[in-house]
């Protein structure tokens, strides 16, 4: 079979991308395919402060622009296309995109996941610039701020737990009149004197400035009077949970019950030899760039471990 990758990196975000700078180092030849939306979330970030390497604020389409950049230079193939379909019983493993077939000794699934969001009037609009989904990306820009959080899940819990050490105030809106986060981080978040809950509750508008790029207060609805009401808050966290990119891998890999790619413990390793997974489409606690990038090297070190054995490399 003439033209077999070496590696084949399905995604293009942190781990992607840093997945391809370690292969294109150890002379693999990787290919990345960028999908759909190249660079992933943090395409959607502006100010990022807690990457590593920089002491002001960097732009996260930057960021994404720089690590392709330096995967492009270091000999990475990124080709601008999405996959369709994998098949991951034959060997080398066949990828088929909108416009050709690949094949690949082996595969870094770096497809990511994506914040669900409520898709109400201003949230898209606001995003980045007062309305996020990231507590730990984006809570310091509201310290000692009025914020609110969106969700009654553990993401929703968990949130707000979190910013309730950096902000003044923060808010819990949740459409039902109790939780489904764990018991012990209920528990944790009733003690927080600076938390308020306010139950059977749902946004339905962001308010702000256009032209500032700031927002001022979000409207909400009590399911049960129907009355509407603005709430004044400086931030707004959507907290209703992630969604893996991961059908495209469903029946072929081991998922968990949300759908996350299954790996073995301190490894990239999917079930099936020779296939890796790294970043948010396999994490579901962290989901920073910065582990992510690290799984994308964890994964290239592996593939490349993985070919060495099998006297391909």
């Amino acid at each position: 079979m003439n033209n077999v990758k070496n590696v084949l990196i399905i995604g293009s975000g942190p781990a992607g991308y840093t997945a391809a700078i370690y292969a294109s180092r150890s002379g693999l030849n990787p290919t990345l395919i960028s999908g759909l939306e190249p660079g992933g979330q943090l395409t959607i970030t502006t100010d990022v402060e807690n990457y590593p390497g920089f002491e002001n604020p960097i732009q996260g389409p930057w960021l994404m622009e720089q690590m392709k950049k330096q995967a492009a230079i270091f000999g990475t193939n990124i080709i601008n296309d999405f996959v369709k379909n994998v098949d991951l019983k034959k060997f080398p493993f066949v990828v088929e995109t909108e416009k050709e077939i690949f094949h690949s000794y082996s595969i870094v699934i770096a497809t990511g996941a994506k914040a669900k969001w409520l898709n109400i009037e201003g949230e898209r609009e606001f995003m980045g610039f007062g309305v996020s989904a990231c507590a730990t990306c984006d809570g310091f820009f509201f310290k000692n701020k009025t914020v609110a959080v969106a969700g009654g899940g553990n993401t929703a819990v968990e949130e707000a737990l979190f910013l309730s050490n950096l902000c003044k105030k923060v808010l819990i809106i949740h459409r039902r009149d109790k939780f489904r986060a764990e018991k012990i981080l209920q528990d944790r978040l009733m003690k927080k004197e600076n938390i308020e809950i306010l139950w059977d509750q749902e946004v339905k508008k962001v308010i702000g400035d256009k032209d500032k790029k700031c927002i001022s207060s979000i409207e909400v609805l009590n399911n049960k009077t129907k009355a509407k009401k603005d709430v004044k808050i400086d931030g707004f966290f959507v907290a209703i949970g992630h969604a893996p990119a991961t059908s495209l891998f469903k029946t072929k890999l081991k998922m968990d019950n949300d759908g996350y790619i299954i790996t073995s413990p301190d490894s990239t390793k999917t079930n099936v030899d020779g296939v890796f997974a790294a970043g948010d489409v396999t994490d579901k606690i962290y989901r920073q760039a910065v582990t992510a990038a690290g799984m994308g090297c964890m994964s290239a070190i592996e593939a490349e471990s993985f070919l060495n054995l099998k006297k391909i490399i």
